[in-house]
């Protein structure tokens, strides 16, 4: 300050010859811009200052590990009944009974509907009586045949008797067999106006009610009974998995996994379909899950997981740390000293938890998994290590 003020006095002696008016406004005018120069040149850039006073922007981190990652083919599957069975009538009358209610399960056995009988037991009646005639015939025929015989011998009787005879009996052992054949026919329809369940399942819609009369083989069931217990789950796959498909399937049998509604079951892949659907590239595949508690139900989406085999001792960090760039992928690592640098890496496969790292990261280093977009390298951060995230059983290849 006293600078300032000889500073002052050496401007006055300068412009002596001024009036003094003149000459002490002159000195207020540079005294003022002198202390704004120093206020100014105390403060600094205020770029400067504003870098030095930076603090390190909150991320959150995880470290890179190594574990067993199962490769999987994901897919979205459709559930199956195992079987499916459209009952029909192979009679006609009236419907007199119906053992089930819609929608109940039914065992394999279990009386589904009984059929007016009284018509059809009069015509096993009818049939037996005309086998009992038609019999009855046939063992007079023989007698009279064994008769001719020997007499035609002695010419008792004429040849062409005897084998007329002969032919009697022919005609009516066909007749007999005829009928025997007509009261079995008769006893099938008989027994058919009861019918039972063929297997064990869910009872569907029921399309005909008591006092119907229903027609042999109609266009229409009766009711579809679905078996739920196994169920089986359909599903595609784009044509360029089936080379791998075809080895893994000749190493042994793969497990397939579903997630549906909270419910998650293992089961066995058992069919590869025989040729590619050419309109959409993909090919079709089933798997068969024993379903006890009946989770899956027919017609229902669920999520698959195709297990094909499992990458031992992978590298592996959560998925949400891979940032893509015209260059490729690459992460924020956190250095010792809290500050990041961009590393590329290399994936080999992905899902929504985890990605395995093929190269690019070694175990044990620390990875910035949120607030990626806020960085550069070299920025200071402030790691906070998140909890250990559920990852998923497997990841998608």
């Amino acid at each position: 300050m006293n600078r300032l003020f000889g500073m002052t006095g050496v401007i006055q002696s300068s412009f002596a010859f001024l009036p003094r008016a003149a000459r002490c406004s002159l000195g207020i005018l540079c005294l003022w811009l002198m202390i704004s120069g120093c206020s100014e040149n105390q403060s600094g850039p205020p770029a400067a200052k504003a870098k030095s006073g930076t603090a390190p922007l909150p991320v959150k981190v995880a470290t890179v590990v190594r574990k067993d990652v199962p490769v999987e083919l994901r897919a979205v599957g459709l559930a199956e009944a195992s079987a499916t069975v459209a009952i029909k009538s192979q009679i006609s009358g009236v419907l007199e009974e119906v053992g089930f209610k819609e929608g109940e399960r039914v065992e394999a056995g279990d009386l589904l509907f009984r059929i007016d009988s009284r018509p059809y037991l009069s015509r096993l009646e009818q049939a037996r009586a005309t086998l009992a005639k038609d019999q009855a015939a046939l063992e007079n025929s023989r007698k009279q045949a064994l008769r001719y015989l020997p007499a035609a011998e002695k010419g008792y009787v004429s040849v062409e008797q005897s084998d007329q005879a002969q032919t009697n009996v022919a005609i009516l052992e066909a007749q007999v067999q005829a009928d025997q054949a007509a009261v079995a026919s008769a006893r099938i329809d008989l027994n058919n106006c009861t019918i039972r369940a063929p297997l064990s399942g869910y009872t569907g819609e029921l399309f005909e009610d008591l006092g119907n009369l229903v027609k042999a083989e109609a266009d229409q069931p009766l009711v579809i009974i679905n078996q739920t217990a196994p169920i089986k789950v359909s599903f595609t796959l784009p044509e360029q998995a089936l080379p791998e498909l075809k080895r893994h399937l000749a190493d042994g049998g793969m497990e397939v996994i579903v997630n549906a509604a909270e419910t998650t079951l293992t089961g066995k892949l058992d069919f590869l379909d025989n040729q590619v659907e050419q309109n959409t590239g993909t090919i079709r595949l089933k798997a068969t899950f024993a379903n006890p508690s009946r989770q899956l139900w027919p017609g229902q989406f669920v999520n698959v997981r195709l297990r094909l085999t499992t990458r031992k001792d992978a590298t592996v960090v959560p998925t949400r740390s891979i940032q893509a760039s015209q260059d490729g992928d690459f992460v924020y690592v956190v250095n010792s000293n809290q500050t990041v640098a961009q590393r590329p890496v290399a994936v080999a496969f992905s899902d929504d938890a985890e990605a395995v790292i093929a190269s690019g990261l070694e175990v044990g280093e620390t990875v910035v998994t949120d607030g990626q977009l806020r960085l550069r390298a070299g920025a200071a951060v402030k790691p906070v290590v998140e909890p250990q995230a559920q990852a998923a059983p497997g990841a998608a290849q």
